[in-house]
């Protein structure tokens, strides 16, 4: 039985609206409400999601809430959350996000919720496409993701039990941190891969576009994720820039090294370099 009573989910994009469509699978029956910006949004989500309560109305969508899930680009999240904490809210209200950032996120947004009724504690599952709006929303988005659970000090346990157990019912691996080991995590495999996508294709295509004439399925694997919203990772990596900047350094070091080994016509330490990636990749588990 589910702990909770109704869920809030405030933006319903690729996320928010993959997260209504997987309550609705896993949560049979829950009253599902949720909050878009504009009218054409509501008028899409009443058309996908007609079992859900769909409005423009910050306070009719969080009205009775038991959860309310953030899914907005993390810049827009603060304004969000004033807006929320000027409502008339339950007892029990539990309000978290889908953010890829967790530092300034956290920072900014417990502290809104710390005088109100409700409480903050940041989630990141870690599931996502470079294809963004409801349209492309998947039922299966979550299915086995790591989700990542930000708590601080201030973040009673019995809400994050809650928390816990809604991720889990939607299918996900659920990990704990604080925002500074999240943030230092997912510039790693997150953030970092988005960046060295974005620059391969500007370095492969900038000068010459024509060469995808020739392209095949690597180019396509490895430049996947540059085809994101540009508005979204933007935020995403000015926020995160310290933990991006010490990556992205790790990254510029490992490409002199590959830079002068070509040069100098090093096989032998080219040999070493490609190994000891491959090494590391076939760490990863397979999906």
């Amino acid at each position: 039985m589910s702990l909770e009573r109704s869920i809030a989910i405030l933006s319903p994009g690729l996320l928010g609206g993959s997260l209504a469509k997987t309550i609705q699978q896993r949560m049979p029956g829950m009253e599902l409400r949720i909050w878009a910006r504009r009218e054409e949004a509501v008028q899409e989500v009443k058309r996908d999601l007609p079992a859900a309560i769909a409005s423009t109305s910050i306070a009719e969508t969080i009205r009775g809430a038991s959860l309310a899930v953030l899914c907005m680009p993390i810049q827009h999240m603060p304004g969000i959350a004033q807006q929320i904490a000027a409502c008339e809210l339950a007892e029990d209200l539990i309000v978290t996000d889908v953010g890829s950032v967790k530092g300034s996120v956290v920072a900014a947004l417990e502290p809104i919720f710390a005088g109100t009724k409700a409480a903050f504690i940041g989630s990141h599952p870690m599931a996502g496409s470079q294809r963004t709006g409801l349209a492309h929303a998947s039922g299966d988005l979550f299915h086995r993701a790591a989700c990542l659970l930000t708590p601080t000090a201030s973040t009673h346990r019995p809400h994050l039990e809650r928390l816990r157990a809604f991720w889990i019912k939607l299918g996900c691996r659920v990990r704990e941190m604080t925002p500074q080991e999240h943030d230092r995590t997912v510039a790693r495999i997150s953030h970092l891969p988005h960046t060295m996508a974005v620059l391969t294709t500007l370095a492969a295509l900038g000068k010459d576009a024509s060469v995808l004439d020739s392209s095949a399925g690597g180019f396509r694997d490895t430049t996947r994720v540059a085809g994101g919203d540009p508005e979204m990772w933007a935020g995403i990596l000015l926020q995160n820039r310290t933990e991006v900047i010490a990556a992205l350094q790790d990254a510029s070091g490992a490409m002199r090294e590959l830079l002068e080994m070509l040069q100098t016509m090093d096989e032998e330490a080219l040999r070493r370099f490609l190994t000891q990636a491959k090494a590391l990749r076939d760490l990863l588990p397979a999906v």
